[in-house]
């Protein structure tokens, strides 16, 4: 790819890590207000109609084959409806700073799903990484243990992690014949159907919610779901989804960043050790062995052969 073309990539990378990091200080800000299940579906919402808005204005729609519905309905039912009440249930276990170090081993459950169901294996490196980071997982649940907090946030913040893998593998296949825009509406929208139990939880919340929290649940719609997503599955069709993973380590210091800055929340002090446990189990399951090199053949085997 040339550096010309690798500009708007780097960019859409860029926005959706700034809008997916404030996405964490956003839910744990609006989190007395709106429930777990009323703001997911409040967010995807808002995020169904900014994209269906844009969809309309693209004038383009390319018709998905059965498998590709399915693989839509596995990314909205998963990523954007389980992924959002999870993680919204999660910040009201942990601050936001944790619940982003734990759901941060999203990457390395989407290498175990490449190995399982796209062919590429279970190097030696993906096996150490695994354990290394579940070693991290553990050190944090201790943490928020001794910090007062219950194990649930800790389980809440996996089960997003894993919701978010297998959206993500999906919607990798999905984008291969599909356009980005049309793959995150269409899964937005269905996420939104999975939601719709707890409309009735919404309109309730929003009656006494402050202003604040309504705008917060907007911003939430609007930014880390519409555009952030938009620009997510933009670079996710332009790149490795392996790769693209990796760009995720950088959420967790941001939202650490954003937290003591807007929130005054700073994470336990064995919580960080138990983040850069799992960060580093997921850098080493990235690794790649040294090819090995051709034993040389001698010259008299070669020529008698």
């Amino acid at each position: 790819m040339s550096s010309s073309k690798n500009v708007p990539v780097l960019a859409a990378v860029g926005v959706t890590i700034l809008a997916w990091a404030s996405a964490f200080i956003g839910i744990r800000g609006v989190r007395d207000d709106l429930s777990p299940g009323a703001l997911a579906l409040g967010r995807l919402l808002v995020g169904t109609l900014i994209l269906g808005l844009l969809l309309l204005l693209r004038r383009g729609w390319v018709r998905p084959t059965g498998r590709e519905w399915g693989l839509l309905a596995v990314c909205g039912v998963g990523w954007f409806a389980i992924y959002n009440v999870a993680l919204n249930a999660a910040e009201h276990h942990l601050d936001a700073g944790t619940t982003a170090m734990l759901v941060n081993v999203g990457p390395i459950l989407i290498a175990v799903f490449a190995g399982l169901f796209l062919g590429e294996g279970f190097p030696r490196w993906l096996v150490i990484g695994i354990v290394v980071a579940f070693a991290g997982v553990v050190i944090i649940g201790l943490a928020t243990r001794s910090g007062g907090a219950d194990l649930a946030g800790v389980l809440l913040c996996l089960l997003a992690a894993l919701t978010y893998a297998i959206g993500v593998v999906a919607q990798k296949v999905a984008l291969r014949r599909l356009p980005p825009l049309q793959v995150t509406a269409t899964a937005c929208a269905i996420g939104t159907v999975c939601c719709l139990p707890w409309a009735g939880a919404l309109v309730s919340d929003l009656g006494g919610a402050s202003a604040s929290s309504i705008a917060g649940m907007v911003y939430l719609g609007a930014v880390p779901t519409a555009i952030a997503f938009s620009t997510w599955a933009y670079a996710l069709s332009r790149m490795d989804a392996g790769k693209l993973g990796i760009t995720t380590y950088l959420v967790p210091p941001l939202v650490i960043l954003m937290g003591w800055l807007l929130l005054d929340e700073v994470p336990p002090a064995l919580a960080f050790v138990g983040g850069a446990v799992c960060l580093a189990g997921v850098a080493v399951s990235r690794r790649r062995g040294r090819p090995r090199r051709p034993v040389p053949v001698p010259l008299e085997t070669a020529t008698t052969a």
